[in-house]
């Protein structure tokens, strides 16, 4: 390995912890809410967005912005109720490790809040592999802009040429792009590979146990040459 060191930034939502459908399901109760009936699949399409973000993809510009914080809210109020429920896909901590094992340095890029953030790490139980974390106070825009994926970098101390970032959906890959960062899609979160290389992921795998299996001829192991 070389001297410089180097890191995995994972998004965690979908990629180390199946809540994919989950956030589905809450976002779709919140619509519901406010009177908007929205299909499922939509808004399973819009899931890796920020939840600001997601709101005015989903409703579009014709929508009542002054609902939009408290769709947010409402999300967020349903979305806790799951919490106790969190596991992670099979798979996830045995890659955290074997991450660590080969001395790479393991950073959650997270855009959750502080309190679902917590949720996400006792899901995974794995506080002694996590090297660092961001969560929603760190970063301004939120993805598919790169905000987050910059202050990862920040706080890891990690250059854009030391690191390849992990995600699940669309968003991931592109936040990724904009930072010339390669990303490795993972179909866990429903987003099928071809999707997912067809936006820019450089490789795909359906989940962290495929990519752990294949870790020595993945882009993880570049990273070690």
């Amino acid at each position: 390995m070389a001297d410089t060191a180097r890191g995995v930034l994972f998004d965690v939502d979908g990629t180390l912890v199946d809540t994919t459908y989950l956030h589905t399901v809450a976002f779709w109760q919140a619509f519901r809410q406010f009177g908007h009936d929205v299909p499922m699949a939509r808004i399973h399409r819009s899931v890796g967005m920020g939840a600001d973000k997601l709101v005015a993809h989903v409703l579009g510009d014709g929508r009542d912005e002054g609902q939009d914080e408290d769709l947010q809210h409402a999300h967020s109020s349903l979305y806790s109720t799951f919490w106790p429920r969190l596991r992670p896909l099979p798979g996830a901590v045995e890659l955290l490790r074997e991450c660590k094992r080969r001395g790479l340095s393991v950073v959650l890029a997270s855009s959750a809040s502080a309190d679902e953030l917590s949720a996400l790490r006792a899901a995974l139980d794995a506080e002694g592999l996590i090297d660092v974390a961001t969560g929603s106070a760190d970063a301004e825009g939120s993805k598919p802009e790169p905000d987050i994926l910059e202050a990862a970098l920040a706080k890891s101390g990690l250059g854009v040429g030391d690191v390849v970032f992990v995600g699940d959906s669309v968003w991931d890959v592109e936040a990724a792009a904009k930072l010339d960062v390669p990303c490795i899609g993972l179909e866990c979160g429903g987003t099928n590979a071809q999707e997912l290389t067809d936006r820019g992921a450089v490789e795909a795998y359906w989940g962290p146990a495929e990519l752990l299996e294949r870790f020595d001829s993945s882009a993880l192991a570049k990273l070690l040459a």
